[in-house]
């Protein structure tokens, strides 16, 4: 959401607003890689867990034949470079409105994909310059800018 927002805003001139003063740390994944965990899981059906005991239920374990998996980049980039890197795809600078932290958000967001990477053998793939180039590369035909 932040590459379609930021993106927007720079080519229409427009500020956009940089929180924490961007020291932030996310981690950004490219859809494509998204889309390859979820093909993956496909050909892995979800079996009950044979540690299950209903009468000292476990969170982590379930009779029901589903998984739960965090699926990302599992690779927190700081935002200045993400923006950076928009900027230069872009050819054009960002105005930046920098801003405090938000209430109730958090200076460093990660995906821990371990344990999807072990069921499926999932690892993204996508740099980030490569997802953003695309990205805007999209951008510019579909909205013909």
């Amino acid at each position: 959401m932040a590459l379609f927002l930021f993106t927007k805003a720079i080519l229409a001139g427009e500020a956009i607003d940089v929180f924490n003063n961007g020291n932030h740390k996310r981690d950004f994944t490219y859809v494509d890689d998204i889309i390859e965990g979820a093909v993956r899981t496909l050909d892995r059906v979800a079996t009950p867990s044979g540690s299950f005991d209903s009468s000292k239920p476990d969170p982590a374990t379930s009779n029901a034949p589903y998984r739960v998996f965090n699926i990302g980049g599992g690779n927190p980039v700081e935002l200045m470079r993400y923006i950076e890197t928009i900027e230069q795809c872009l050819d054009k600078i960002a105005q930046k409105n920098f801003l405090p932290m938000q209430a109730g958000d958090v200076p460093e967001t990660s995906a821990d994909v371990t344990a999807f990477a072990e069921y499926v053998g999932y690892e993204p793939s996508t740099q980030i310059e490569t997802g953003i180039a695309r990205f805007v590369e999209w951008y510019r035909e579909y909205f013909k800018v």
